[in-house]
């Protein structure tokens, strides 16, 4: 390779210590540059204009002592030379490239030597810079790589929190079956159909195999089928041209445009009209479509993922649905449980809900009481995990204290608990009459504390006994007085 042309370290006018940072706002102390380059001269020159910016800075001669100081030490950018004694500067940014979170590197090269620049940028080079060097271009160029790494840092803890919002929780047998299904699935362009009741969270099913598939970088685009109303949902699905409808003002652009690449999530599937429902056929089908109003076709590429509430094989028999368009959509089955299917993973649901309301609302830390967790713990929840939510985000807000007890729950739960615990006190195989009388009383105690907001002066007139007694009682039959 030919010597690169050599001269004066940098041209333009010199920089005041800090200027540009300043003028940029950026606060560059912990960020690192790693400067290499065979002339002392450039080495030194850079070190210090660098360090006045306020950057950390580290300088070697050769891209062998660079390789080794990139192993010892992180480093954000690399301000590499393209000539170099030993390894050139080519060799050493391939190998730079090797490593598992590469820094940023930005080429340096002499007259002569742009068209390798340019290839060198293509290897995965962040820019170059041409010598003689500019202070201006230099620190601009260094800025905008410290831009695209701050960007991708934040990239991936965006990533990272969309994965933990769209995390399957629980460690029962049908959760730990869910995620394995899910772990399949995701990575394939096949369809799924999700079932399940309302509020057992089809929508972060379908959100999770978006985020797991190849195609978590695209487009996830969703729609309710049910909250449109039928006249508008092909437009809605397929987009529009002005003037082809009453109130088409202007063009429209469609989900499934919107989706191309990406995943296309038809909530409450069941809820679309037949008419509807051959339209979609066809572009799942063809991945082909025309907006209305309009005669050019469109392809696209989308992974249509479906969910419903609804027995769909009913509805087929009642004429409701399609069925090829079932057996279309069918082609992966998911079945989310009801809650009440996996009620032992309650109590990780609520540490995950509480620790998300009181990070949200700015409140410390909650728990629930034991008796108010038994509370939970056995009522059925028909609104599945989207009422148990609800139900704790209520609890985060309105509980003053960091302890939710059993007499902050709504009373339907509580009287749901106490209806279905004297059932099962009076069913089941109690050795003894004394066994089964205390458990009755224990019960009867704790509902009646209960009634009264865990008051133990007016449970005790309610029961007709003294004070003293109750607690007497209360310790005979293990109930805490903050039960």
């Amino acid at each position: 390779m030919n010597e690169p042309a050599r001269g004066a370290c940098f041209t333009s006018r010199p920089v005041k210590a800090g200027e540009c940072a300043g003028q940029m706002g950026w606060s560059l102390k912990n960020f690192s540059v790693l400067v290499v380059d065979d002339e002392a001269g450039i080495r030194q020159s850079l070190t210090d204009v660098l360090q006045d910016e306020g950057y950390r800075v580290a300088a070697v001669e050769s891209g062998e002592e660079c390789l080794t100081y990139l192993g010892k030490e992180k480093t954000d950018v690399v301000l590499l030379d393209i000539w170099l004694p030993g390894i050139d500067g080519i060799e050493t940014l391939a190998r730079i490239q090797e490593c598992e979170n590469p820094p940023v590197v930005v080429m340096i090269s002499g007259h002569g030597n742009i068209e390798t620049a340019v290839r060198a940028t293509k290897k995965g080079a962040f820019d170059f810079i041409e010598k003689p060097l500019s202070i201006e271009k230099t620190l601009l160029t260094i800025k905008h790589a410290i831009e695209g790494l701050s960007l991708a840092d934040q990239n991936r803890q965006l990533r990272s929190k969309l994965e933990g919002d769209y995390r399957i929780i629980g460690a029962s047998v049908p959760m730990k079956a869910l995620r394995q299904q899910l772990a399949l699935a995701a990575p394939t362009n096949g369809r799924v159909l999700v079932y399940g009741e309302s509020g057992t969270g089809k929508e972060l099913v379908a959100h999770a195999l978006h985020h797991q598939s190849l195609r978590r970088d695209s487009p996830f685009v969703e729609l309710n089928c049910a909250a449109i109303p039928e006249e508008l949902i092909e437009s809605e699905l397929f987009g529009h041209v002005k003037g082809s409808f009453t109130g088409a003002v202007e063009d429209k652009v469609g989900k499934f445009e919107q989706a191309d690449g990406g995943t296309l999530f038809l909530d409450e599937v069941g809820d679309m009209s037949l008419r509807t429902q051959s339209k979609v056929l066809r572009v799942i089908e063809q991945q082909r479509f025309s907006p209305l109003g309009s005669k050019k076709e469109l392809a696209v590429d989308v992974r249509v993922i479906a969910a419903t509430n609804k027995n769909l094989e009913e509805e087929i028999q009642k004429g409701n649905f399609r069925e090829d368009l079932f057996f279309r959509l069918n082609v992966i089955p998911f079945y989310v449980p009801p809650l009440r299917e996996h009620a032992e993973d309650i109590p990780e649901l609520l540490t995950f809900f509480l620790e998300t309301f009181a990070s949200a609302y700015g409140r410390r830390p909650k728990h629930f009481s034991e008796p108010a967790l038994e509370v939970l713990l056995h009522y059925r929840w028909p609104g599945n995990v989207r009422e148990l939510r609800n139900l704790v985000e209520r609890m985060v807000i309105m509980v003053s204290g960091d302890r939710i007890e059993r007499r902050h729950l709504p009373q339907a739960l509580s009287n749901h608990h106490g209806a279905s615990g004297h059932a099962r006190s009076t069913t089941a195989g109690f050795s003894t009459l004394h066994e089964a009388r205390a458990a009755y009383e224990r019960d009867y105690i704790l509902r009646k504390l209960d009634e009264n907001h865990g008051n133990v002066s007016r449970t005790a007139e309610v029961l007709g006994l003294e004070r003293s007694h109750l607690y007497r009682k209360m310790k005979a039959l293990g109930i805490s007085a903050t039960e």
